[in-house]
């Protein structure tokens, strides 16, 4: 299960993609991969985010595909026979957990304090998202939780932007960032993947 999370540690981004449009998600996987970063987390916040996946996965079976947002064993079943090769979940509820070490997928739930970041210790978990970061006090706020806790690994997500990316990157116990200002909705709904390869590949570069 590691693997997955060491194979997302080696690309360090992961962009986070709300799809309307279940035809838009094949271009885009290709966007992504032109630009540098062969994955996504697709949410589970609009009707179209199982057949994307399915689509992405179809096109371009290289490309790590995840569904975030994931609130309910159900909708982990719902992903994973979409394609997923890992849950996000916005909060961590032990339920989802439970299930997807049940199926054997791996699973990054989010937690936002040390009492919730324990829960996730007694599940079993090393990888946990750091969930709004912005609103949660950002780097500086990862940096003290991680502190006590020097096991886990954590990926912020929510509020990360090009500006504030190496702040968190540079936090050892971050393995990967998860953003979505390389994917903005207008330039999926304006069919702009030009700009998406373009801002991904800007961000890869801002690694080197």
């Amino acid at each position: 299960m590691s693997t997955m999370f060491e194979k997302l540690a080696q690309l360090r981004i992961v962009p986070v993609i709300t799809l309307h449009d279940a035809a838009k998600a094949a271009p885009l996987a290709k966007a992504l991969i032109d630009g540098g970063l062969p994955c996504a987390e697709v949410t589970f916040r609009t009707a179209a985010a199982a057949e994307g996946i399915k689509n992405m996965v179809a096109a371009y079976p290289e490309i790590l595909v995840g569904a975030g947002t994931i609130l309910t064993p159900e909708q982990a079943d719902k992903a994973v026979a979409a394609g997923a090769k890992f849950i996000v979940a916005p909060g961590l509820n032990p339920e989802v957990v439970r299930h997807c070490q049940k199926i054997g997928v791996p699973v990054l739930p989010g937690i936002m304090t040390p009492s919730e970041l324990e829960q996730g210790l007694s599940l079993g978990l090393t990888h946990l998202k750091f969930f709004p970061a912005g609103a949660a006090g950002g780097a500086a706020m990862l940096r003290a939780l991680s502190a006590p806790y020097g096991a886990v690994k954590f990926m912020p997500t929510g509020g990360v932007t090009s500006e504030n990316l190496q702040d968190y990157l540079s936090i050892k116990s971050v393995f990967a960032c998860g953003g979505s200002w390389m994917v903005k909705e207008d330039l999926l709904a304006n069919d702009n993947f030009e700009e998406i390869t373009r801002l991904t590949r800007e961000a890869v570069a801002a690694l080197k």
